[in-house]
């Protein structure tokens, strides 16, 4: 008899494991993660405005899980509490790389993106509360909404408009935004935590410093490892602190480089870089898109709807504060450590580049929409009106940013192309045609 099972082809069949490898270093470039995260935004804003309006409604509050262990949650609840833990575990191994083995290891070099991205968080909170102290329907519990910067979301439009871009405009803005995410969980765990219960959180000490234990010793045994930090999830979770701040912390327990006998660094990197690898195509491509398609979905109700949304003084300051306070913020603060440390922008950067940068850190999605959740709870009037706000304040801060940041691409490109003729001339840059161009 004849096996003609490997001959017959399967829709949706599992892939090979080439394939399988491919796709997920698809979903690590930063341009897939940002536009799979705006297809999610997108196709949440199409259909909670389309006549089919109430079925997204009944997929976002379904609920599910075990109620014996209170995690009988919404759609919509375990998107924001459990899959973007797995964002915030990515990016407290990004946040431990970078003090232990990147720029913030050095606080010299750390000095002007920290500074940049406190004032990042300071003023856009401060015109926020502003715009809303000084309104009579005004709600100043939302004042850490605008102040959060979205790493995905701002890395993939720099990716896709500043191809000639120096290098050190990227590594500015991942260093900002990686403290501007620190900054956001801090906020998240001390002002956004309603009821707070002790005993959730003792217990929950056992499966984290067992994962501890693990992964110092490179234990990447997933049957061991998984169940832990579920545990550690749900009993932050039960604590009443975001669940989220598990995630910082236990991405915060992996070692980012291997330690020999004596103590020094070996050669080889610690585990950090391994989960980073492994977990980052399930935060991009699933966790943070999921997200979107389960929070961003808003019914406008047409011009008039839109126009209620942003006469609301809360929507007003969010969109001040996006597209307003973060430039202000982050270039002030910028330029003061400039002017007062006698530190100078590296040859060839122009303060214009710091602004397109700045006004680019005004996209502040997933980690702003988690916030208006925790303020105002989720479904009411004014989340709603905090996500008009935020999708409009963010698609706003990404096209000026573009059109700044497009226009010094072209000039940074012009740079390496007579460079390229000077050199291919004598086999030597002129520096002087170079600057010529610019």
């Amino acid at each position: 008899m004849t096996d003609t099972s490997r001959r017959v082809p399967r829709v949706f069949g599992r892939g090979s494991w080439p394939e399988v490898v491919r796709i997920a270093d698809i979903l690590r470039q930063e341009t897939i993660g940002g536009a799979l995260l705006m297809a999610g935004a997108v196709v949440a804003l199409v259909w909670s405005n389309s006549p089919w309006a109430d079925g997204y409604a009944t997929v976002r509050d379904a609920t599910f899980g075990p109620a014996a262990l209170h995690l009988e949650l919404s759609a919509s609840a375990w998107a924001a509490d459990g899959l973007l833990a797995i964002f915030f575990f990515v990016a407290g191994l990004e946040l431990k790389r970078e003090f232990v083995a990147g720029d913030l290891r050095d606080p010299r070099r750390a000095a002007v993106p920290v500074a940049a991205a406190i004032g990042g968080v300071i003023v856009p909170a401060v015109l926020y509360s502003v715009v809303n102290a000084t309104a009579a329907t005004g709600e100043v519990q939302g004042w850490a909404i605008p102040t959060a910067t979205d790493i995905a979301f701002a890395l993939a439009v720099l990716a896709v408009i500043g191809r000639h871009l120096p290098p050190a405009l990227r590594t500015f803005l991942l260093t900002l935004a990686v403290v501007d995410d620190l900054i956001a969980i801090t906020i998240i765990a001390i002002f956004y935590t309603a009821e707070f219960t002790v005993t959730p959180l003792l217990i929950a000490v056992v499966p984290f410093a067992l994962f501890t234990f693990l992964v110092q010793r490179r234990v990447r045994s997933w049957w061991l490892l998984l169940p832990l930090a579920a545990a550690v999830w749900a009993l932050v979770h039960a604590s009443g602190v975001h669940a989220t701040v598990a995630g910082v912390l236990l991405g915060f327990a992996v070692p980012v480089v291997r330690s020999d006998a004596a103590g020094g660094p070996d050669a080889g990197p610690g585990l950090a870089e391994h989960f980073e690898h492994r977990f980052r195509p399930l935060s991009a491509g699933v966790a943070v898109p999921i997200f979107a398609l389960l929070s961003a979905g808003v019914s406008v109700g047409g011009w008039g709807g839109l126009t209620t949304a942003l006469t609301d003084p809360v929507a007003l300051g969010i969109v001040v504060g996006l597209v307003v306070g973060k430039p202000i913020g982050i270039f002030g603060a910028t330029w003061l450590m400039a002017r007062f440390t006698r530190a100078q922008l590296a040859e060839g950067l122009a303060w214009v580049d710091v602004l397109g940068l700045a006004i680019l850190a005004g996209i502040g999605f997933t980690v702003s929409l988690l916030v208006g959740e925790l303020a105002f709870g989720t479904g009411s009037t004014r989340d709603d009106h905090v996500k008009v706000a935020v999708v409009l304040g963010s698609l706003a801060a990404a096209l000026l940013a573009t059109g700044i940041l497009r226009l010094r691409n072209r000039v940074y490109r012009q740079l390496s192309e007579a460079e390229e003729t000077d050199s291919d001339a004598d086999g030597t840059p002129d520096v002087y045609a170079a600057d010529a161009a610019v």
